[in-house]
């Protein structure tokens, strides 16, 4: 016969009641982390979003293997309850690591060119991402180090930092212009108009969310027209065959960011924390 369980004394919550089960988006973008570690795995190369690793990078080779079963293993591990909880603080701490060791250092290399910080702000919506499902599946600490990062300080923190890359985004469309504008597709014409225009979106949402004025409105529409680039954009090129590995990375890269954009967005609804 299965082992009975003791009772519950009053106020006292079994371990698995008190773990939150994820909601839709953070399913898919937690699906989407572990897809991106197996093609990491199958291809013996890093996968799109961190494919920024130097090829002079010492052990290389082991490095590819070791992103990829963290992506997996994080990835999975959100799906299970007993193991949530452990997977979010490693997928934050990866993610803000690989940002502070990869990311900021071609900032600090290259400050004056805009490219870094649009390549931070990609991985910055992953680290965002993130650190809402370590405040999601960590009790709030009021102690220690880790009480900026659990509550109601590492929402707010998420919030920050995606905001930031929502900045960085906006500038990118101005200072890319050359680049962003052929991408808009042909039927909706002007695309110069287009190119100007989503990237004063991400910057004033951007701005909105810093000053918490019609902040979750801001995400919302930030999580959509991220997801209306990957849509309008970048699945027409995958579906007509032809598509440089560039653009490979980049479609693969776009749906990524949609994915965690989603989570973020999510993080003013109902269930939320703060």
């Amino acid at each position: 016969m299965p082992e009975r369980q003791p009772p519950l004394r009053a106020g006292q919550r079994r371990e698995e009641d008190t773990i939150r089960v994820m909601s839709v988006g953070q399913a898919v973008f937690a699906a989407t982390i572990a897809a991106l570690g197996i093609l990491g795995l199958v291809h013996a190369d890093f996968a799109p979003m961190f494919t920024d690793a130097p090829d002079t990078l010492p052990g290389r080779e082991a490095l590819v293997i070791i992103v990829g079963a963290i992506c997996v293993t994080c990835g999975l591990g959100l799906f299970w309850r007993r193991f949530a909880p452990l997977a979010a603080r490693v997928l934050f701490a990866f993610l803000l690591l690989w940002t502070l060791l990869v990311k900021v250092s071609v900032i600090l290399m290259h400050p004056l060119v805009e490219g870094s910080y649009q390549s931070w702000g990609e991985m910055a919506v992953l680290v965002a991402a993130a650190w809402i499902l370590l405040t999601w599946f960590t009790e709030e600490e009021n102690s220690g180090w880790a009480r900026w990062f659990t509550g109601h300080r590492g929402v707010r923190g998420a919030r920050v930092v995606f905001a930031l890359a929502l900045l960085a985004f906006g500038l990118s469309h101005v200072f890319y212009l050359d680049l962003t504008a052929p991408l808009v597709p042909a039927w909706l014409h002007v695309p110069v108009f287009w190119a100007y225009f989503t990237g004063a979106t991400f910057f004033l949402a951007g701005l909105a969310i810093l000053a918490g004025v019609y902040a979750r409105l801001a995400a919302v529409l930030a999580a959509v027209q991220i997801g209306l680039f990957t849509v309008l954009v970048w699945v027409p090129m995958v579906a007509s065959g032809h598509i440089s590995e560039h653009r490979w990375v980049e479609s693969v890269a776009s749906w990524v960011i949609t994915t965690a954009a989603w989570v973020v967005a999510e993080s003013w609804g109902v269930r939320s924390k703060a």
